[in-house]
């Protein structure tokens, strides 16, 4: 089996685990410090992904390319170089950023959240900033040598140590004020991510095969083109990724604004959106581990075949992530959207998000790809492309969701509209721009049989839900109903074969219970 493959299986599993657990966090959260709490664990959660977004400045995606490339030349010297300057900028990003984060949280919490009790989980989210500068470098190191598995066990890590204090750290804290509660919250994602960086610098330590600290700052500098070679790579994605940062942060009040024109209440536009974002988006974007898994994978994959100028094997590559991610997200697709009210109301108690997940989920199967093309741009040394796309997409989608959403007609959908124009926009200019570098070959045939298992599917799920005998157990007709789509499907695609048996012997463990 390929290190691509493989790779790609081991995040796949990792990231499945990872999203369960994300799910649970969120439950026993809500549950601990309650509506409140959560408000403003929310409040302050946007400024920690900004300032990670800064402190890693693009450079995972980097690494893992450079590296891949070097190792593809066995130049250990070069990927010891790529080690030392990343980890010294990310290092002295977070040395400058950790006190300026502490020194601006009373100036944050009272003006820009207009709530002084963020102060605390502002103040708490601190000591993560240099805890993950380290750990990013190492995963981009692991993740450019095709080693996925170090990658995938931190995260599980870093979750399960999450959920495991949570409950604890909160009902602790919880009698001192809701404050402290969320605060606590966000020291618990904190002990998370320390367990997640020392195993990984166990298991660094374990299988380096050169000295990190020997010369260290010799190699800082002698290290102007190589920091230049990855700021080519980590600008540019920290672009894109700080462009999808301040849309999120653009979005709802561009939404309240647009609602308030068309003549709902405040507090009505508020609970739609949290219908959108709260309950329909985050059931959406689960499959989402699935391109995310592959965009890490791909990568270092298609750095090395570009290194080495391989242009059939960077093809192939893209040929089986686009394959899987139409097969997998097909699946998804036909589940959310046959059982989007039996789900909601299991999930959450109510069944206000199913409209948008019925409205948006056929656009989601474009939504997928967009990851592992927007992963092949970057290891193509396109990643400025990648960002450019990512903008006209935000104000693209920004100035749908102001036109539509301020129109009585369209409301709360002018919104789910405006995101799906978006993302649609984004994924259709990052499939152009891949074009222009890589020749492919699009399989229409392929693409109507699988649209056709689909249908086929996704219709016998539905008549399984209406008509099963036990009508009064909805936890069983959605387990029977969902099993059926997933058991129907996969036998489809080998009727049908767009999965042929070769490729499922390629499966690690399972596909040694298929018979030769």
């Amino acid at each position: 089996m390929s290190k691509f493959l493989k790779g790609t299986f081991i995040l796949l599993v990792a990231g499945f685990i990872t999203r369960v657990l994300g799910f649970i966090y969120r439950i026993v959260l809500a549950r601990s410090i309650g509506e409140e709490g959560v408000g403003l664990y929310m409040m302050a959660y946007p400024t920690f992904i900004l300032v990670v977004t800064i402190i890693q400045l693009g450079l995972p995606v980097a690494i893992s390319k450079n590296i891949a490339e070097a190792e593809a030349k066995g130049n250990y010297a070069e990927i010891k170089k790529i080690l030392v300057v990343s980890l010294a900028i990310t290092v002295g990003l977070s040395i400058v950023l950790t006190p300026a984060l502490i020194l601006l949280a009373p100036a944050l919490s009272s003006t820009l959240f207009t709530d002084q009790r963020t102060y605390y989980p502002l103040i708490a989210i601190a000591p993560a900033m240099p805890i993950i500068a380290v750990a990013s470098v190492l995963r981009g190191y692991f993740q450019g040598r095709q080693n996925m598995r170090p990658s995938a066990i931190s995260q599980i890590l870093e979750q399960f140590v999450r959920i495991t204090l949570i409950a604890t750290a909160t009902k602790t804290f919880l009698p001192y004020g809701v404050e402290y509660a969320a605060a606590a919250a966000m020291g618990a994602s904190v002990l998370g991510e320390l367990l997640s960086l020392i195993y990984l610098l166990t298991t660094f330590k374990l299988k380096k095969r050169f000295k990190l600290r020997k010369n260290f700052f010799q190699f800082v500098h002698k290290g102007k083109r190589t920091f230049k070679e990855l700021m080519e790579i980590a600008l540019p994605t920290m672009g894109s990724r700080m462009i999808g940062s301040i849309s999120w942060f653009f979005e709802p009040i561009v939404v309240a604004h647009s609602l308030a024109l068309a003549g709902v209440l405040a507090v009505n536009a508020t609970k739609q959106y949290g219908a959108l974002t709260g309950y329909a988006m985050p059931l959406l974007m689960l499959p989402s581990f699935v391109t995310f898994s592959l965009a890490t994978s791909l990568v270092p994959a298609i750095s090395e075949a570009n290194s080495k100028n391989n242009h059939k094997l960077i093809e192939y590559r893209l040929q089986q992530a686009l394959r899987f991610v139409f097969l997998t997200g097909g699946l998804a697709v036909i589940i959310l959207y046959v059982l989007a009210d039996p789900l909601m109301q299991l999930m959450y108690g109510s069944t206000k998000g199913a409209y948008f997940i019925r409205l948006m989920s056929p656009f989601m199967l474009v939504y997928y790809y967009q990851g592992p093309l927007q992963a092949v741009l970057q290891a193509l040394n396109l990643a400025r492309a990648a960002m450019l796309n990512s903008l006209i997409g935000s104000v693209v989608k920004t100035a749908v969701i102001f036109l539509l959403a301020s129109q009585a007609t369209f409301g709360i959908t002018g919104a789910a509209l405006g995101i799906v124009v978006g993302f649609v926009l984004v994924t259709g200019l990052h499939f152009a721009t891949v074009l222009k570098k890589v020749s492919f070959s699009f399989y229409a045939w392929e693409y109507f049989r699988g649209f056709l298992v689909m249908g086929l599917s996704g219709w016998l799920g539905y008549y399984l839900f209406e008509h099963f005998l036990l009508q009064e157990h909805l936890i069983i007709r959605v387990i029977t109903s969902a099993l059926a789509m997933v058991v129907s499907y996969i036998v489809m695609l080998v009727l049908f074969r767009l999965i042929k048996k070769e490729e499922l012997k390629r499966i690690p463990w399972f596909g040694n219970l298929i018979p030769s």
